[in-house]
């Protein structure tokens, strides 16, 4: 996005992706960060695909519950960190990655604070299900929305007009500016 309607447009994406992503956070962190009544707490699930595994062995309402809710807790973030960040280029394998490891690190920030919380346990299998459903949401979102706005810029700029014998006229160039001698800024220094 070039010119001032592109910078005007970038700003208000940046801002616009930044409040929802605090707001969605916020959500999420009272959501998740509540004390829980519960007569029992489960012992902390440290290994990888466990919980997944005991979820897949209930029946299959519950477990796509419980999936599902993995997948979509921190999804969102998968579209909003892009969106704070306010670029129409770049590249995607770089921008999945990026927004996969920042979604990774605010998952594991949750499940660390909620290891704290009373009522609460730490699951690394949340952290990878918010990890997976991050990265799912930024690869069938945010590509498309970036190919959008780049031909929506295309289409901003303006042609070059035509001109009267209907050939497209020149493009202006600039003409340079010659470096002086050296011997004429060495000889006036001198005196």
């Amino acid at each position: 996005m070039q010119g001032p309607f592109g910078r005007r447009a970038a700003f208000r994406y940046r801002v616009a992706g930044f409040a929802l992503l605090v707001a969605h956070l916020s959500f999420v962190c009272w959501l998740t960060l509540r004390p829980v009544n519960v007569p029992w707490v489960s012992a902390a699930a440290p290994e990888p695909l466990a919980t997944i595994r005991a979820d897949l062995a209930l029946s299959p309402w519950s477990a796509a519950r419980s999936l599902g809710g993995g997948l979509l807790l921190l999804a969102p973030l998968g579209v909003l960190l892009p969106l704070a960040r306010g670029r129409a280029e770049a590249y995607p394998l770089a921008s999945l990655v990026r927004t996969a490891f920042t979604g990774a690190m605010v998952a594991m920030g949750f499940a660390l604070l909620r290891s704290e919380v009373t009522g609460q346990i730490m699951n690394v299998d949340a952290v990878l299900l918010n990890t997976v459903g991050i990265a799912l949401a930024h690869v069938l979102v945010v590509p498309a929305v970036r190919a959008r706005l780049r031909r929506r810029a295309d289409r901003g700029r303006a042609a070059p007009l035509p001109r009267h014998d209907g050939a497209q006229a020149p493009t202006p160039t600039i003409p340079r500016v010659g470096i002086a001698p050296w011997s004429d800024v060495s000889s006036s220094s001198r005196t």
